[in-house]
């Protein structure tokens, strides 16, 4: 039971100790530059920015530590970044499978499609808990190492609620990978669909009329610098999020199950 998420975690493991080595160490190095930079010239300089990059960045401080890695790590790294990443592996999960003549030999094992998709998308859980953790710790500490200080419950909630962010990420490139071979292909077009969507919802923001474009995207249900800076957030969108992840895995089981491998 589980085999098939157990195989696929064990092989992803690698990859993802490095990559949460290399995002423990970029942020340590972010926390230390807050500690050297003349935060006055550049809390000015950011206020002269365009308020479409202003939105994109989500740049309400960079005056605080609280501010500032709300802008440089969490949506940069993790709503730009992370969100990008996790739907382009989720790209590869079914359609890697298909272009290499392994789907065959999976589908001989007595395990439906269904359990099958979902066995794979679920090996991306382990990351996304593993990457949340090591930065959460690496921030908090580090903070302190320079002096500063962060609201603990502020910095819980804001890789807590990350999750179904990324999830929903996730499974944007499940959509891709049951319905193309290539996983080229799969990949480029799942990281293309969530970067289009994180520029509409940047562009779209103070565009009242179009305010229903920028619903589309999961940014808009992910504010990492009003959950840091101001600590306030709104469980309803997570909610969104993980009902979106939910509507898209059922979509992408259904559209496995009919397909002709």
């Amino acid at each position: 039971m589980f085999e098939t998420a157990q195989y696929e975690s064990e092989r992803r493991f690698r990859g993802m100790v490095v990559i949460a080595a290399g995002l423990a160490i970029l942020t340590g190095f972010f926390v230390w530059y807050f500690s050297v930079l003349d935060t006055e010239s550049l809390e000015q300089m950011a206020t002269s920015l365009p308020p479409a990059m202003l939105e994109a960045f989500g740049i309400e401080t960079i005056a605080t530590i609280e501010g500032f890695l709300a802008v440089e790590v969490y949506n940069f790294l993790w709503v730009l970044g992370l969100g990008l990443y996790f739907a382009y592996t989720a790209g590869g999960l079914i359609a890697g499978d298909v272009e290499r003549d392994r789907m065959d030999l999976l589908l001989s094992f007595p395990v439906s499609r269904s359990r099958l998709l979902l066995e794979k998308y679920s090996s991306l859980l382990p990351p996304i808990v593993v990457f949340n953790v090591v930065v959460g710790v690496v921030v908090y500490g580090s903070a302190v190492a320079i002096g500063e200080s962060i609201d603990p419950i502020h910095l819980l909630l804001v890789h807590a609620l990350s999750i179904p962010y990324l999830l929903a990420c996730a499974a944007v490139g499940t959509v891709f990978t049951v319905l193309l071979d290539r996983a080229d292909t799969a990949k480029r077009g799942a990281i293309g669909l969530v970067f289009a969507l994180f520029l509409l919802e940047s562009v779209t923001a103070n565009a009242e009329r179009l305010d229903w474009v920028g619903k589309l995207s999961p940014t808009q249900y992910y504010d990492p610098s009003e959950i840091l800076v101001e600590g306030t957030y709104a469980l309803a969108d997570s909610g969104v999020l993980l009902v979106t992840t939910v509507v898209l895995l059922l979509c992408s089981q259904l559209l496995f199950k009919r397909r002709d491998i």
